[in-house]
């Protein structure tokens, strides 16, 4: 195990592929020489001559070449800058990639990744900081992650560049500077398998990327007042694992699932849905959601706060289910 930040994890993720598969390959915006506009690509441009590729300020060409490149036997992995220029890019990315092994048949495959950053908390504003997966996860073909520490960055990056179907690698600005262990050499976390970060008897509470850790933080407050609450990081929204969050209801009884992004048809309610039609006589109280507000990210940072969800919010959410 060494220590290493969440961005250095999810280079280093990058590289040992790279150093496996000589169809791995990085392009966007300055993710060459520059290493990135945070710097999670910096030294792989000399690591790897001619692998690691700067673009044009196109999103429509960094993900548009990247579906020809996959459908013709690379592995890209892409950047776009920030996850609010997703817009620019969706048609490649919804009726290219996650269309093209389904209507050829199975004869095509698609395996690119998407890396891109999103989130609030850092005031800047709203065209840089929205927390838009429920978007892709709509889309059927499209894999969705979003890893919330170092070790989960560097092992679903891994799973990401080896599967064969287009993967949105979504990574919280807020984390990357986040230090944890990360197991060294080949590591590999199967995508579709949450984790349960705490254990718990009195409540489930469900979330993943930056709001696990806004989770944690509320449990261990609430744990000092005598609830015990289990939290399960998704870790990936697209495939997800129902079974986690369903057993771990069966035992606690209670659920609260805390998202990011706006609250309405956010991921959240997606979470309670399964959760009521696959195990309502699991509940004892309803399924209550922490999600932001239905606005624009302000830029202000005190209306920002305001605006997302935080650990009085998830602490206040529980109690009311008792």
């Amino acid at each position: 195990m060494k220590k290493m930040t969440y961005a250095e994890a999810i280079r280093d993720g990058m590289r040992v592929e790279m150093q496996r598969d000589a169809n791995v390959y990085i392009a966007g915006e300055d993710v060459g020489k520059f290493g990135g506009c945070f710097g999670v690509t910096a030294g792989l441009f000399d690591e790897f001559p001619g692998r690691v590729l700067d673009t044009p300020i196109s999103e429509t060409a960094i993900v548009g070449h990247a579906v020809g490149a996959a459908a013709a036997g690379l592995r890209p992995v892409v950047e776009i800058m920030f996850i609010d220029f997703m817009g620019v890019c969706m048609d490649e990315l919804f009726n290219q990639a996650a269309k093209m092994r389904y209507m050829f048949g199975g004869k095509a495959k698609v395996p690119m990744v998407v890396r891109t950053p999103c989130g609030g908390g850092m005031t800047a504003s709203a065209q840089h900081s929205q927390c838009i997966e429920a978007w892709f996860t709509h889309i059927p073909g499209i894999k969705t992650i979003m890893p919330s520490t170092p070790a989960d960055a560097k092992g679903l990056m891994a799973a990401a560049i080896r599967d064969d179907n287009p993967v949105m690698y979504i990574e919280h600005k807020q984390l990357l500077a986040m230090s944890g262990e990360v197991p060294e050499g080949e590591y590999v976390i199967p995508l579709g398998k949450a984790d349960i970060k705490r254990a718990g008897s009195d409540v489930t509470i469900v979330a993943w990327s930056w709001m696990v850790h806004k989770a944690l933080a509320a449990a261990e407050q609430l744990a000092k007042e005598g609830i015990n609450a289990e939290v399960v990081d998704l870790r990936t929204l697209v495939p997800l694992d129902k079974e986690c969050i369903l057993q771990s209801v069966a035992k606690t009884n209670r659920l609260v699932v805390v998202n990011e992004a706006v609250r309405t048809s956010g991921f959240a309610g997606e979470i309670a849905a399964i959760v009521v039609e696959e195990g309502f006589d699991l509940l004892d109280a309803p399924i209550v959601r922490v999600t932001a507000l239905d606005i624009p990210v302000p830029f202000n940072a005190k209306l920002e706060a305001v605006y997302l969800p935080n650990e009085t919010k998830i602490i206040a959410a529980v109690k009311s289910l008792f």
